[in-house]
């Protein structure tokens, strides 16, 4: 008969010494890894560029924030609708068709810009992030699961915040080019506006601020599809009898899919991301209001957040050789409740600075929630991927809540949206975030 049992304490030490010693790249995968990598970065460009698509569609077809934050939603329910489908892809035909897949779905939605640009009408704009969001969708579903499973599910969370430190670089380009070749920098005042509005050249003014945007999506489409094509000649190698760990003996293990550990992950990743893309599509409209200055330097202060972003990720790479995951994440998750509840409280440029600096202790939270997930998954775990990056729906949900909380009652309060998920994360990473640790005994 068989039957499981904890581990014991010592047992349990010696677990987490194993997983600290646990190589990161297995010989012989490096090329993968290295090819699959730049995915983090090539993804992140489309996600925050939405930020400053936010700023500059409100000016160019004069919307609120609420009507501004149906970019985030085009693009957050494309990842929400596609997560599954792109689970059953690559659970028949291999990561590597989820990856091309998605790299052609994105560059389509870039390239859709072009004729939504010279049609002038906003919703064709939200159509194409929902087509990027589909593309995205599987790149993210794709990436993240193999990355996690390309050596022992020891190293994990070290490996996935590797490859995920290059996420925020993505970022980083995205706020220099947002800010650079999207903002024009040209703000006029009432009395101006009044003046070009009765002579007629308003319009040609905001479809020229409009057409700003295309050049930028037609050079990221385009690598898009040169990357499908990188990928497409790449040899990958196969992981499909190694969805539970290289440790384990034995033929694979039959498990659950929602297993505790994994469904408050997914709720963790769900308020994460509304926190994340929340934090981030209103702040350049945070620092203008706290603090009076114009698009231009609101926009390379987002630059200088998603900087921390990145000095976070690799840093966490470093750090979680010394220190275990759940409780970095429980740490970081609690400064920027603190974080958070400065910038509501006190906005002006005190509070700007410490809503730059939630970014730095953002950094380890997608990926390690989403390693932690994983953990113990087994013949799931692909299933499980998709369903935590549907958990991506959350980015549209709470962005859509704190634009209509901004509208009625101010940015200040919009933020408390965030400050609330952030504290959640903390829950879960200190009650709800261990695999159950359990081992097979047959007498």
């Amino acid at each position: 008969m068989s039957f499981s049992s904890r581990l014991t304490e010592s047992e349990r030490r010696h677990s987490h010494d194993e997983e600290l010693d646990a190589p990161l790249i297995p010989h012989g995968r490096l090329i993968p890894f290295v090819v699959v990598t730049p995915l983090f970065f090539l993804w992140a460009i489309p996600n925050n560029l939405t930020d400053f698509l936010i700023r500059q569609f409100m000016k160019s077809f004069e919307i609120n924030r609420s009507g501004a934050a149906q970019l985030q939603i085009g693009i957050f329910v494309g990842y929400f609708l596609m997560a599954i489908p792109a689970g059953q892809i690559m659970r028949y035909f291999g990561y590597k068709a989820g990856l091309v897949t998605g790299l052609i779905l994105m560059g389509s939605g870039c390239w859709l810009f072009w004729p939504s640009a010279h049609s002038d009408v906003y919703l064709f704009f939200v159509a194409a992030q929902f087509v990027i969001g589909c593309g995205l969708s599987f790149l993210e579903t794709g990436a993240n699961s193999f990355i996690a499973q390309l050596g022992p599910t020891a190293s994990s969370e070290r490996r996935l915040n590797l490859s995920q430190a290059f996420n925020p670089l993505g970022s980083i380009t995205a706020g220099l080019v947002g800010t650079v070749f999207i903002f024009s920098g040209v703000e006029f005042s009432s009395a101006e506006t009044a003046a070009k509005r009765a002579a007629g050249t308003m319009q040609a003014y905001l479809h020229s601020e409009t057409l700003r945007v295309v050049p930028t999506y037609l050079v990221l489409g385009t690598v898009a599809f040169l990357w499908a094509l990188m990928v497409l000649m790449t040899k990958f190698p196969d992981t499909a009898r190694e969805d539970v760990s290289r440790e384990d003996a034995g033929p694979p293990q039959h498990v659950p899919l929602f297993q505790r550990h994994f469904v408050l992950a997914v709720l963790a990743q769900f308020l994460y991301v509304g926190a994340q893309v929340g934090t981030w599509s209103y702040f350049i409209l945070y620092v203008r209001s706290a603090t009076g200055v114009g698009d231009k330097a609101a926009g390379y202060m987002l630059t200088a957040t998603l900087a921390a972003f990145a000095v976070g990720r690799f840093s966490s790479a470093w750090l979680m050789k010394h220190f275990h995951a759940r409780t970095m994440l429980g740490i970081y998750s609690v400064v920027n409740v603190a974080l958070g509840m400065v910038a509501v409280v006190w906005p002006g440029w005190v509070g700007a600075m410490c809503l730059l600096t939630t970014s730095l202790f953002m950094s380890i939270m997608f990926p390690t929630i989403f390693a932690l997930g994983l953990k113990g998954m087994g013949e799931k775990t692909k299933t499980a991927g998709s369903l935590l990056v549907m958990a991506i729906l959350g980015g549209a949900a709470l962005t859509k809540l704190m634009g209509m909380l901004a509208d009625s009652s101010g940015l200040q309060v919009a933020y408390l949206v965030p400050v609330v998920c952030f504290a959640a994360v903390a829950l879960y990473a200190w009650f709800g975030g261990e695999a159950p640790a359990v081992r097979e005994k047959t007498v």
